[in-house]
């Protein structure tokens, strides 16, 4: 048995949770934030026997993409508060994050 921490962000939520469900996967749902922009993450515990890893990491790749943001970044060195201008940046957000690790022992009750 493994138990796969996977972290994806708040839009991707529904779309990935709902494909689990129909498909079996039992999960308990942790709101999360963090990252460069400090946004809503879902943070999910899936316990998943070894032979359905690969189907559980299709359905989270298949429902969870990546996509580009704009955000405004102040220059390290901005001086006052009012004298610079913030320059917009592209950075990556969404996807997912996955982390499996091996359960020694299961119970449930």
């Amino acid at each position: 048995m493994k138990l796969v921490v996977c972290v994806v962000h708040n839009r991707d939520r529904n779309r990935v949770t709902d494909e689990m469900v129909r498909l079996g996967f039992k999960f308990t749902v942790i709101g999360s934030s963090g990252g460069f922009l400090r946004e809503g993450n879902t943070t999910m515990l899936i316990g998943v026997e070894e032979e359905k890893l690969v189907e559980l990491q299709e359905v989270v790749q298949a429902n969870c993409e990546q996509r580009e943001q704009m955000v405004n970044v102040a220059p390290f060195d901005s001086g006052s508060p009012g004298g610079f201008l913030p320059t917009p940046l592209k950075v990556p957000v969404g996807g997912a994050v996955m982390f499996v690790m091996n359960v020694e022992e299961f119970h449930r009750f």
